[in-house]
């Protein structure tokens, strides 16, 4: 088991891994590099492997795959997660692993959206899309975190070995602070400086179809999460549409003794079961997500274990082949 592992994904990024890996080798000199080549036609692997990193491969397209990949190969005490496009400084990376390892942090976000991420991002819809996720997630979720959508992190084992990775592409940094939020793993922030990335080098992130993508994964999130308010939501604004078109059936019944609109009636009698049959599916998903709750703690608890073991074992073995 490595003390610490330095994780990044790369997709063609021949201008900058250089840097990258012979930065963080140099802060991090007990750190494991490891590079993962995400199908680089560009080199990306071989500048890697001379700069001194560990190179791996994952041929599922996507950020997302490959952190899947990553967190399943890779045991470690802390693992601190940059990308290859050289915008992360390597010089924050011991403040990340210091809370991790002495501050019992689980997830330790590098935060860009409180230094220099507006006046470094060229790309003004980046900026407000990271701003509006931010605030939505921070609002539904009722939690902190100051950015959501950052590339740089630190994480400790066990939320490495009991995250489960969902997502295939770059929504996977939102899902991973839905994640810690929900469980209840604790979190910290530390403010880095954040650079544009250099001339010649591109970004494979689409403003667009990977914004959407991000929008999608809260809203399936907060259904997985928050059932209870997500169908109770549902069921609330059938109820108030029901009784919009009903109330004045009533009045007028009321007044003359006579339903003269029955349609309107029997499709308001159907929109009030709609809204019951929404707010009690929320109610048994509530359920069944606290019994998922239960479970999780249970599997963080076998992590843990297992954690002890490999750390004893590696112990043994150090002490046998010292002379």
């Amino acid at each position: 088991m490595d003390k610490i592992a330095v994780l990044i994904p790369c997709y063609n990024e021949a201008l900058t891994i250089h840097k990258v890996v012979s930065d963080f080798r140099r802060v991090l000199p007990e750190a494991v590099v490891y590079v993962y080549d995400n199908n680089s036609t560009d080199g990306t692997a071989e500048i890697a492997e001379k700069a001194g990193a560990v190179v791996r491969y994952e041929h599922q397209q996507g950020k997302g795959n490959v952190i899947r990949r990553m967190f399943a190969e890779v045991d470690a005490q802390c693992y601190v997660m940059a990308d290859g496009d050289d915008t992360y400084p390597a010089d924050c990376a011991g403040e990340l692993v210091d809370k991790v390892l002495t501050g019992g942090a689980d997830m330790v976000v590098g935060d860009r959206l409180s230094s220099t991420y507006f006046s470094e991002n060229k790309r003004p819809f980046h900026n407000l899309g990271n701003t509006m996720v931010r605030k939505a997630i921070n609002v539904l979720f009722k939690n902190d975190i100051k950015d959501i959508m950052t590339g740089y992190r630190a994480f400790s084992y066990r939320f490495v070995k009991t995250f489960p990775v969902l997502s295939k592409g770059f929504e996977i940094e939102t899902e991973m602070s839905i994640h810690a939020v929900d469980k209840n793993l604790h979190i910290q922030n530390v403010v880095i400086d954040y650079r544009d990335r250099p001339e010649g080098s591109k970004s494979k992130l689409n403003t667009y179809s990977d914004g959407f993508k991000v929008l999608l994964t809260i809203k399936r999130l907060f259904r997985t999460y928050r059932p209870g308010a997500f169908f109770g939501l549902f069921a609330l604004v059938l109820l108030l549409l029901a009784l919009a078109f009903l109330i004045p059936v009533l009045i007028e019944y009321r007044k003359t003794g006579l339903v003269e609109r029955f349609p309107t009636l029997i499709v308001c009698g159907f929109t009030i079961i709609g809204a019951l049959q929404s707010f009690f599916s929320g109610q048994i998903l509530k359920t069944i997500y606290q019994k998922n709750r239960q479970d999780f703690e249970m599997d963080l608890y076998r992590v843990m274990d297992d954690y002890k073991a490999k750390m004893e074992k590696q112990e043994a073995s150090l002490k046998t082949t010292d002379p």
